[in-house]
């Protein structure tokens, strides 16, 4: 019987370092990267330029199914997304993106046309894969699940931080009512709802550097014996 590529799968919420921790883990062990986040940003990118209803499941899955990216990564810079040739790495971490991404990622026509697409990228030596269902859906027999929590108070100072936002300003407020909102519809959708896989392995960033998440997943993963 053949083995399977080992998977390490890093779920969570936004805002706890999911794409940190996975791309410096693949950088570690230089295994592949896939950040899952990215694919139904950009479906939802997609939607927003050709003004498709984020309600409209029927065409949302077609441009799932048929959506033209391409992953790069840029030594020291992390990774590039381009979109039919066009660089959208920063355009699809816009909140309104975001928001978008969340109420097309609701959708099972679309979750199903991503599905073996992210699948695919289990190539070896091994796949870092990042998202909200890794563990629970698209990789369910990963030998290491990881899921990252952190406060939506600490979160939205995060994302504050990013945009060079007062804590107190109005601006602060709508992103951390947004934070709770997403959270919200993420947990309570019918379809692969956000939740830690049974046998995962939950990690509080709340307090916590990157580096010290690092040293807790690289742990893990030796004492799995997947290094």
């Amino acid at each position: 019987m053949s083995v399977e590529t080992p998977v390490v799968a890093v779920d969570g919420p936004s805002g706890v370092g999911k794409g940190t921790l996975a791309l410096s883990l693949s950088a570690h062990l230089r295994w592949h990267l896939l950040d899952s986040g990215a694919l139904y940003r950009l479906v939802a990118l997609s939607a927003m330029r050709q003004r498709t209803a984020l309600d409209d499941e029927t065409t949302l899955a077609g441009i799932a199914r048929t959506l033209p990216v391409a992953f790069s990564v840029q030594p020291g810079q992390g990774v590039r997304i381009d979109l039919a040739g066009d660089d959208v790495t920063r355009a699809i971490r816009e909140e309104r993106v975001g928001d978008a991404a969340s109420r097309v990622a609701a959708l099972p026509a679309v979750r199903a046309n991503l599905l073996e697409r992210q699948r695919d990228f289990r190539t070896a030596p091994g796949l870092v894969a990042d998202g909200r269902d890794m563990g629970t859906v698209v990789f369910p027999r990963a030998p290491l699940k990881l899921f990252l929590t952190a406060s939506a108070e600490v979160r939205a100072r995060r994302r504050a931080a990013q945009l060079s936002v007062p804590e107190n300003s109005a601006t602060f407020e709508k992103i951390y009512s947004d934070i709770i909102s997403r959270d919200q519809r993420d947990a309570s959708r019918t379809t692969a709802p956000l939740k830690p896989a049974d046998d995962a392995v939950i990690l509080d960033t709340s307090e916590l550097g990157i580096d010290q998440v690092l040293r807790q997943a690289i742990t893990l993963i030796v004492d799995r014996g997947l290094q």
